[in-house]
């Protein structure tokens, strides 16, 4: 069993890798819920929307987001009557979201209507939200404190960011089957997603940390910084408000209490070579996920430095 943790556009690329090469039953996903939020008096869940869209083949292609071939004319008539409209809801998209809040409001958690929307999706993995609980990704910009979805959307990451916190955390809880998955996996695999707001939210569930601690499997963890810079979205800016550096260094450091492989591209070999951790193996590879192969290829290649790892072990 392989066990993801993941959010984000890397994070689903990197799931439709690995797909490819381990059977879809033997694949559990914990996914991000600190990008969850209501619109339209709807609970929006980016991320795991993008992860089944991906598993079932319905993500769209050109967006990295959302349904394939989507339509917008629900969209254009909630702005016609001066509704916010910054948050781009497709109209084949939107059933899912009505379809969860029923679910939600006729009293299901979220982990239950996560699973509700797989079953009907035909979907085999096994996906999980990282909480039941409301948590919420904050960000602290010049202007005050803004959701997540506000900062990173709407502001479209402009802002200087000086804080994140995640609110509702501390009281949460992982969701059912989220420690198990961690305890008894044969790997335990991080995404290429954004280190602090995409698996910060992650770590932050009570409990979820000291499950990585512990677990018998091999944690690994896929880089989303090459070169020194993020290879996609706000992860830079958001890591050096954490006091992060933004490196390879910056990666391992985050996942340091835990952390047994890091693949780096193959760009970082320099970096890598430096990166000297008692009990951390760092491993290169190409990262970069351009084409369906690509995605494909790192899959690969992470399996195959925890099987050396794993050896190594013994």
């Amino acid at each position: 069993m392989i066990t993801v943790l993941t959010g984000g556009t890397g994070g689903a690329k990197f799931v439709d890798g690995l797909r490819h090469v381990v059977p879809a039953g033997e694949i559990t996903l914990i996914v991000n819920t600190g990008d969850d939020f209501d619109w339209w008096g709807l609970h929006i869940a980016p991320d795991l929307d993008s992860i089944a869209y991906m598993l079932s083949g319905l993500l769209s292609k050109e967006r990295g987001w959302g349904v394939q071939s989507d339509t917008f004319f629900c969209l254009q008539s909630m702005a016609r009557m001066n509704q916010p409209a910054w948050f781009q809801v497709g109209d084949r998209d939107l059933a899912v979201h009505l379809f969860r809040s029923q679910l939600l409001k006729s009293g299901k958690t979220l982990s239950q209507a996560t699973a509700s929307i797989a079953a009907t999706l035909n979907i085999q993995s096994r996906i999980l939200p990282m909480t039941d609980s409301p948590v919420a990704t904050m960000v602290t910009t010049p202007s005050g404190e803004i959701s997540f979805q506000e900062y990173f959307v709407h502001r479209r990451f402009r802002d200087p960011v000086s804080a994140v916190r995640f609110s509702g955390a501390t009281k949460s809880q992982p969701a059912p089957g989220v420690l198990d998955a961690i305890l008894s996996a044969d790997a335990v695999l991080i995404a290429p997603s954004n280190p602090v707001t995409s698996i910060g939210p992650i770590l932050a569930v009570p409990g979820i940390a000291e499950a990585l601690r512990q677990t018998s499997a091999p944690v690994a963890a896929v880089s989303p910084i090459v070169g020194g810079a993020a290879v996609s979205g706000p992860a830079g800016s958001l890591m050096t408000s954490q006091s992060l550096p933004v490196s390879l260094a910056g990666v391992a450091q985050a996942y340091a209490d835990f952390l047994d492989v890091l693949i780096a591209d193959e760009r970082d070999q320099p970096e890598a070579a430096q990166l000297h951790r008692p009990g951390l193996r760092v491993h290169c590879a190409r990262t970069i996920m351009q084409a369906a192969e690509d995605r494909i290829t790192l899959a690969r290649a992470t399996l195959s430095s925890i099987a050396e790892t794993s050896k190594a072990a013994h």
